[in-house]
């Protein structure tokens, strides 16, 4: 068994954060069709990924 549901939920979203910097760090040096990509990714990874999008200003 793989653990409780909050266990697995915690580490689906430890997983998600890091991801979600590893985005961060590439969105700050890509160009606005990499910004595209990177945008897409988000709002697949992350349920506040809209949010994430307006506050780095990929959109």
């Amino acid at each position: 068994m793989a653990g409780t549901e909050r266990q697995r939920e915690l580490r689906r979203r430890r997983t998600r954060s890091k991801k979600v910097a590893l985005l961060h760090k590439k969105a700050e040096k890509s160009s606005k069709a990499e910004k595209a990509v990177i945008a897409a990714k988000l709002r697949r990874l992350s349920p506040g990924g809209e949010q994430l999008i307006k506050a780095w200003k990929l959109a």
